[in-house]
């Protein structure tokens, strides 16, 4: 039977779900196929050419992969907990299997299965029906209580022509304003209510504008640091519905550290990645990560729900907004906390053909 071609072989690599690494004699890394570029959030072009040690930052592993190499024999750990550079924890199965060819020498080829990705999926899922229930659950409740809101308005500016006495124009003219603010109250709840105006843009023209606006708010106590990946492209989106997305965001995390603390912006890129159960091309990873203390435990699961906050001054408003904003450009925002150190992870699409690969 013919051996396939290279190109088909390099093809069918490039779409595994599992991560698939080629390290030299030496411990250095050759290779790293899209899956692994997304498990280590880093493109290939940076982590080519590293040492298996600042990949997996456990001198047992590395130990373990020398000796494979030395004898010749491969070897597999099971739920083997890998802390990944800087501070992600991921639970896999790992297999190292030495190569020898005459012409390369010893290489050692490591496959990698996430075995977190499908608790990630199911995830995923919870929090994009979530979305769409708040949503169809809000503007139910918007529309009930809009119209005998805007009829109390009416009567009360009816009521307020057929006064004389100005001390009681007082009063309906608190009806006439509560029942603005209120209105004002469900209009923020209901969300963005235009379709997005779809244009080509650069995501960190995006986050540099977002940055700006802040650093004028916060105070100078709160540092805020720049990770970018220059190599994401532009994509397809609303640029003013993503300022105010990710704006809600790092607002969320100044307001959060109070008068001191750090913000970090990061973007990477990740290759053949699956939002809920639509699998994507590229989608940019943009998170936004701070120093504080944490979500509250009771607040984590329900963050994205209206008129959920931990701070006593909160609205509970900006997050389900930056959701809401998001998931109109076929994305999600997930968060992860605890004390010291929460991030929430806005994903988006990035295919330029816009022809996401579905996986149901």
């Amino acid at each position: 039977m013919p051996s396939p071609p290279p190109d088909l072989i390099q093809r069918v690599i490039e779409n595994l779900h599992t991560t698939v690494l080629l390290f030299d004699a030496r411990l250095h890394l050759r290779y790293i196929n899209p899956a692994g570029e997304m498990l280590f959030a880093v493109s290939a072009a940076r982590i080519v050419g590293a040492t298996a040690y600042l990949l997996f930052n456990n001198d047992d592993l590395v130990a373990s992969l020398r000796a494979a190499l030395a004898s010749g024999h491969p070897f597999t750990e099971r739920e083997l907990a890998l802390n990944l550079v800087p501070t992600r924890r991921v639970t896999v199965d790992f297999t190292a299997i030495p190569l020898r060819d005459p012409k390369a020498g010893t290489e050692l080829l490591v496959e990698i299965n996430e075995l977190d990705r499908q608790l990630r999926i199911s995830r995923e899922e919870s929090l994009l029906a979530q979305s769409t229930a708040t949503r169809t659950l809000v503007r139910g409740l918007a529309h009930e209580i809009k119209n005998p809101l805007g009829g109390l308005r009416g009567a009360a500016q009816l009521l307020d022509r057929e006064l004389e006495d100005g001390e009681l124009t007082e009063y309906t003219s608190v009806i006439i304003s509560e029942a603005d603010r209120l209105q004002a109250l469900v209009d923020r709840m209901l969300g963005p209510k235009a379709l997005p105006q779809r244009a080509p843009v650069n995501i960190h023209e995006i986050m540099e504008r977002v940055r700006q606006l802040v650093r004028a708010e916060v105070p100078p106590g709160i540092r805020l640091v720049c990770d970018y990946d220059p190599s994401i492209p532009e994509l397809i989106a609303d640029r003013d519905q993503l300022i105010q997305a990710v704006l809600n965001l790092v607002r969320n995390a100044a307001q959060s550290l109070g008068d001191r603390g750090i913000i970090i912006l990061r973007t990477r890129t990740l290759r053949q990645y699956t939002i809920g159960q639509t699998r994507h091309k590229l989608v940019a990873r943009i998170e936004v990560i701070d120093d504080g203390p944490g979500v509250p435990p009771e607040v984590i699961e329900n963050v994205f729900l209206p008129m959920v906050t931990g701070r006593a001054d909160g609205t509970g408003l900006g997050l389900p907004i930056a959701q809401s904003l998001i998931n109109l450009h076929g994305g999600l925002i997930e968060c992860e906390s605890q004390p010291g150190r929460t991030v929430f992870t806005v994903l988006l699409p990035l295919s330029r053909d816009g022809e996401p690969t579905d996986m149901r």
